[in-house]
């Protein structure tokens, strides 16, 4: 899985109860035909991506089909939960 590009924006907390900052990522996604995520449609990965003071996380994710936006129950590896948090910590900053 490489991330090939990303649309993202910060969320607002209207009711203020969430502590830090949230940004949804949109992550446009390059699958292997091998790997059991692979779809001919095409694949991204929606993150909900938390800022704190405490640190940086991701509270959320789904992948989606690309032109059906039909979700796929598929579950990070432990690897690539590493390189989406790592991603999403270099560009949230942009939407700022």
């Amino acid at each position: 899985m490489n991330i090939k590009g990303h649309e993202a924006e910060k969320l607002k907390d209207p009711t203020g109860i969430i502590e830090g900052d949230r940004f949804e990522f949109f992550l446009d996604l390059d699958i292997e035909e091998e790997d059991e995520l692979y779809t001919e449609q095409g694949v991204y990965l929606k993150v909900i991506f938390a800022v704190e003071d405490n640190g940086q996380r991701i509270a959320q994710y789904q992948f989606f089909e690309e032109n059906t936006n039909n979700a796929l129950n598929f579950e990070m590896e432990e690897e690539e939960e590493q390189a989406v948090l790592a991603y999403c910590g270099e560009h949230y900053k942009a939407v700022l």
